[in-house]
C-alpha cells in the first residue's frame, strides 16, 4: 500500500518503521530537512521537507494516490487540516493524531465528518485505558481486550510458587475450573505457541484468552486477586494521566498526582477537582512517602523521562505496593525493567503503531474476512488478531482438528454471538463468527493466510 505519514517525531518514527516492516511503500513529510535525511537514510522511504498542509508538498509525497495518509504532527490543528487537503487531493483514507481534550469530546465525530478524517487516534487515551484495564485485574500483566465483556488475553508472569509452575499445558484445564487457553509463552527471551506437552517454568511469561469471568476465576483461584485497586499514586501531569484519573475518579477511586511544574498543578487542579494534586518532585522518594506511597494500592509512573519511570517504579515495588505500572517509550530501556521486576510496562508509542499496522492491514484484507483487531504481545515477538468470518471461507463447518494450519499458528478463542469459546479441536468455524488467531512469525492479512 502506498502511505504517506506527516510528522516524524518520536511516534511518526515509530509508525514510519513498523509500516516499512509489514513492507507498505512509504512517503514521509517532515518540515526539518536533517529530520528527513535522517529518516531516509534509515528507512527505503520518499522524504518530502515541507509542511503538511501544503499542497504541492503533500502532492509531491504522492498523496493523489495515496491509500492511507497519517498525520501525526505536534499540532492537531496541523493534522486536521493535512488530512483534509490530502482527501481533497484523491488520499483514499485519512488518519490524524487528535491529543486535544477538548476535541476529544461531542466536537470529534462532527469534525472527523466535515473534514473527511477516517480515523482520529489519541495515543494517550489508548494507553491510559490499556492502564485502567490492568489496574482493573491488578494480578495480570497485561490485557488485551477482543470484545468488550466477552473474550480478553491476560499476561501473566509466573512466579516462584505459582501453582502453574510445574504444570504441562495438557493438564492446566484438569487442575483448575476455569476455562482459558495459554496460547504464548516467553521464556529467556523466545517466544513459543506451545504445545500440550509444554511444562511452565519460574519466570516464564504467559499468555492465556477466556471469557473475562473465567479470567477472573483463574485469577482468584492462583490466588492473584488478593483486593480491588482503590487508591492510586501517579507521577506526571501528562495528557495520559489526565485520560487516567478521570476514567478512575468515575469509579469513585482515590487518586493523587504528583508533579514539579506548578503550571500543571494548576491546570489539574480545576479539571480534576476531586483528585489530590500534589506540587513536588516525585523523584524524591521522601515526598513519595510522605504522600502515602507505602498507603497505595497501585503506583503509575508517567514522566517524560523513561529512566525515571524505570527507577521510581522500581522503588515503588520495594515498598509493597502492590500493582505498578511505568511508561516506557524507548525499546532499549525494556531490558532493564524486566530485570528489575517490572510487569506491567505500557507506551504510547507502541500502542499507536499497532493500531495503524491494524487498520492498514485491514484495508488489505481480502473478500474471507476482516482484521477487527491486532495486538502485538511479548515485545512484539508474536500477534493476537481477531478477524471476522464472511459465509465464502473455505472451511466454514470444518472441525479444527481437519484444517492444516501454516507452523507457529493458534486458533486462541471464538466470539459466537457476544459468546466466548475456548475452543477444542471439535469445533467448528460459522459464518459471521470472530476467531481470535494467535501467531508467530507471520504477517496475517486474512483468514485465510493461517491455511498451509
Amino acid at each position: 500500500m502506498n502511505i504517506i505519514v506527516v510528522g516524524c517525531g518520536k511516534i511518526g518514527r515509530s509508525i514510519i518503521g513498523s509500516l516499512v516492516s509489514e513492507g507498505h511503500d512509504v512517503a514521509v513529510i517532515d518540515i526539518d530537512h536533517d529530520v528527513i535525511t535522517e529518516i531516509t537514510d534509515i528507512y527505503d522511504v520518499i522524504g518530502v521537507c515541507g509542511i503538511g498542509t501544503d499542497c504541492e508538498v503533500l502532492e509531491e509525497a504522492g498523496a493523489a494516490k495515496a491509500d492511507i495518509v497519517i498525520a501525526v504532527t505536534g499540532s492537531d490543528e496541523l493534522n486536521m487540516l493535512s488530512c483534509y487537503i490530502a482527501k481533497t487531493l484523491g488520499a483514499k483514507q485519512t488518519v490524524a493524531r487528535i491529543r486535544e481534550r477538548e476535541y476529544n469530546d461531542n466536537s470529534l465525530d462532527f469534525m472527523k465528518e466535515k473534514l473527511q478524517i477516517s480515523m482520529a487516534v489519541n495515543p494517550e487515551l489508548f494507553t491510559a485505558y490499556d492502564i485502567y484495564n490492568v489496574l482493573k485485574l491488578p494480578g495480570a500483566a497485561h490485557i488485551e481486550t477482543f470484545s468488550t465483556h466477552s473474550f480478553e488475553m491476560v499476561e501473566l508472569v509466573l512466579k516462584e510458587g505459582s501453582p502453574l509452575v510445574g504444570t504441562k499445558i495438557m493438564n492446566l484445564r484438569k487442575q483448575h475450573s476455569a476455562i482459558f487457553l495459554v496460547c504464548v509463552v516467553s521464556r529467556n527471551g523466545k517466544v513459543v505457541i506451545p504445545d500440550g506437552q509444554f511444562e511452565l517454568e519460574v519466570g516464564d511469561r504467559i499468555a492465556l484468552t477466556a471469557a473475562p469471568s473465567e479470567i477472573y476465576k483463574l485469577l482468584k483461584s492462583l490466588k492473584l486477586i488478593k483486593k480491588q485497586v482503590r487508591n492510586i499514586m501517579i507521577l506526571g501531569a501528562s495528557r495520559t494521566a489526565y485520560y487516567l484519573a478521570e476514567l478512575l475518579l468515575n469509579l469513585g477511586n482515590s487518586v493523587t498526582i504528583i508533579d514539579k511544574d506548578p503550571k500543571k498543578c494548576e491546570s489539574f487542579s480545576e479539571a480534576l477537582p476531586n483528585a489530590t494534586i500534589i506540587l513536588g518532585d516525585g523523584a524524591q522518594q521522601n515526598l513519595l512517602l510522605e504522600e502515602g506511597l507505602e498507603q497505595m494500592d497501585a503506583f503509575v509512573s508517567l514522566t517524560g523521562m523513561d529512566e525515571n519511570n524505570i527507577l521510581i517504579s522500581y522503588f515503588a515495588s520495594t515498598k509493597n505496593v502492590s500493582k505498578v505500572v511505568t511508561k516506557v517509550n524507548r525499546d532499549e530501556f525494556l531490558p532493564i525493567a524486566k530485570h528489575l521486576g517490572i510487569e506491567t510496562i505500557v507506551s504510547p508509542i507502541r500502542t499507536i503503531s499497532d493500531v495503524l499496522v491494524r487498520y492498514a492491514r485491514a484495508l488489505q484484507n481480502t473478500v474471507g474476512s476482516n482484521v477487527e483487531k491486532l495486538y502485538k504481545i511479548m515485545e512484539g515477538q508474536a500477534e493476537a488478531l481477531m478477524f471476522k468470518v464472511h459465509p465464502d471461507f473455505k472451511h466454514i463447518n470444518t472441525p479444527l482438528k481437519e484444517i492444516s494450519f501454516k507452523p507457529n499458528i493458534l486458533i486462541g478463542g471464538l466470539l459466537r454471538k457476544n459468546k466466548a469459546i475456548v475452543p477444542t479441536g471439535d469445533d467448528v468455524i460459522l459464518p459471521d463468527d470472530k476467531v481470535v488467531v494467535i501467531s508467530t512469525g507471520h504477517r496475517l492479512c486474512d483468514l485465510a493466510d493461517i491455511i498451509e
